[in-house]
């Protein structure tokens, strides 16, 4: 399927089919440089990788769809289009988290210098900008600061690490630092924004989440979070540190006794949920047949899980691949898209199966 994007002020989509044979995959020699087995299938490495970024953290597949890159140590967004050509850039201090509500706003977490008494100081921050308001033109969409709030800033150490929109457009901002006594505003945890007449409001947090656990319904150095495309509020959350379940589908639950989020799946029976199976898994995306990927810095590999929490076909790091470590991963028509970070470069695969 052929993706065509008309205009950026229509922002419309058109897709064309193509009917061909596919490739024969004994073709691609599995000891080269772009080929990783997985199973009775070979991941083939597309080219070009697409260079000129310094530590990439977190990528995002619009929904127009465009590719945004958090581009941390060039302090930029880039927009691109799925071809790789660069649409755009606009320059926010050390991006490391980005997401997209159904009104096409960029949702940033990043930093902010400001002035305190004569001397500089640096904040973790969330942006958001109005993409349509500038018909998509980055470099002039209107931007505001929705954190911190003037009351952060008592709490310098306080870092917002990841953020994801639902369909309704609210959206969650991870946030973790040092001060995790408080039962009511623990630094460890999961802020609640909606949006009401056009106005972001924090309404909360997500409640009963550890804010030091090492197990499951965790709030403890959450590293990124990803939501579903469908009318419910369930996140994937990725943690560091001493957390055993470092991957976790979270789901929410109402009854008569309580709403809270539970664990999806079952240490008993999902690989996913193997104890200390991943190493340092930092960003995750989900495809439209609910498969999730973890991409996991640590280990240098994308990972690739059915909705039951079974792997499936995955990119192992080895010295074929040379990626090092990886901390996003996306998924658009076929095409799984990395932030090879350590590599400053994004790199796609693509299944041989899927070559046409």
């Amino acid at each position: 399927m052929k993706l065509r994007i008309l205009t950026l002020s229509f922002i419309l989509l058109a897709f064309i089919a193509g009917c061909s044979e596919k490739f024969d995959i004994t073709q691609f020699k599995t000891d080269e440089n772009n080929a990783n087995v997985g199973g009775d299938t070979v991941y083939i490495q597309l080219n070009p990788t697409w260079e000129g970024f310094n530590n990439p953290q977190d990528l995002l597949i619009g929904k127009e769809p465009f590719l945004y890159v958090a581009d941390t140590d060039n302090d930029r967004i880039v927009m691109m289009n799925l071809d790789g050509k660069v649409l755009g850039y606009r320059s926010i201090k050390k991006p490391i988290a980005i997401t997209q509500d159904y009104k096409l706003n960029l949702i940033v977490c990043a930093e902010f210098d400001t002035l305190i008494n004569g001397v500089t100081k640096t904040y973790s921050a969330v942006y958001k900008l109005n993409m349509v308001a500038a018909n998509h033109n980055i470099d002039a969409a209107p931007i505001k600061m929705i954190l911190p709030r003037p009351s952060d800033l008592s709490a310098p150490e306080r870092k917002y690490t990841g953020v994801t929109a639902f369909y309704d457009n609210s959206f969650y901002v991870s946030r973790f630092g040092p001060n995790n006594t408080s039962f009511i505003d623990p630094d460890n945890s999961i802020l609640v924004f909606n949006v009401i007449d056009n106005k972001d409001s924090l309404v909360g947090k997500v409640s009963l989440l550890e804010p030091l656990g090492t197990g499951l319904s965790s709030a403890n150095n959450i590293t990124s979070l990803t939501s579903f495309s469908r009318k419910n509020i369930d996140i994937i959350a990725t943690y560091k540190g001493n957390n055993s379940f470092k991957v976790q589908w979270l789901t929410f639950i109402s009854t008569n006794e309580k709403s809270a989020y539970e664990s999806k799946l079952s240490p008993v029976n999902a690989e996913m949920m193997i104890p200390n199976r991943f190493s340092q898994p930092e960003g995750t995306c989900i495809d439209n047949s609910g498969n999730i990927f973890v991409a996991d810095a640590g280990k240098d590999s994308i990972f690739k899980f059915n909705a039951r929490g079974e792997q499936l076909q995955s990119i192992a790091g080895d010295d074929a691949l040379k990626l090092k470590s990886p901390y996003a991963v996306g998924f658009f028509d076929k095409t799984i898209y990395v932030a090879d970070t350590k590599n400053n470069r994004i790199v796609r695969f693509i299944l041989s199966t899927d070559i046409r």
